[in-house]
């Protein structure tokens, strides 16, 4: 099996994945991220099909975090209600990270030894789109394991009293 193909499997494997881990997923939140992403691991997919077909592509500048931003901001009501997420939520999070590690270092060995520049540059771009896959998940389970040092945290809102840093 050449890199393609390998890279085929495995987002096939993590769209099935993410489908499983949203359709059991009990926080809105966790669901909504599962099925996010879900939906960039279907582009990929398509992506890498059309190289395999041997097809030109358009590689797309899609920033996963601002999705992901939307995420939070449309589902703020439902995150400040803190809805407390099971053991299995955060062992399919903790999954979904190594997954999208082992993703990561798979398309940096692939891009190296990539001997077309569409398939190096596809590489590199699935990377890029992975590391954010990953910081989402991370900072996913970190809420949900713990909502108030979450807020602290990426709101600012600490001992100052909200006052703006600069």
């Amino acid at each position: 099996m050449n890199a393609i193909e390998v890279a085929i499997k495995m987002e096939t494997d993590a769209i099935k994945f993410y489908t499983e881990a949203a359709g059991k997923a009990k926080n809105p939140v966790g669901k909504k991220m599962f099925l996010t992403i879900r939906e960039d691991e279907k582009r990929h997919l398509d992506m890498l099909s059309q190289i395999f077909r041997g097809l030109d592509i358009t590689i797309k500048d899609v920033s996963p975090m601002k999705n992901i931003k939307t995420v939070f901001e449309t589902m703020k009501a439902e995150m400040i209600e803190r809805v407390e997420a099971t053991t299995d939520e955060l062992e399919a999070f903790k999954i979904a990270m190594r997954m999208e590690k082992e993703g990561i270092e798979f398309y940096r060995k692939a891009a190296a030894e990539a001997n077309m520049e569409k398939e190096k540059l596809l590489f590199e771009r699935l990377i890029k789109e992975e590391e954010q896959h990953y910081d989402i998940f991370a900072n996913t389970y970190f809420f949900m394991s713990d909502t108030g040092s979450w807020f602290m945290w990426e709101e600012h809102s600490i001992v100052d009293g909200g006052t703006p840093w600069a």
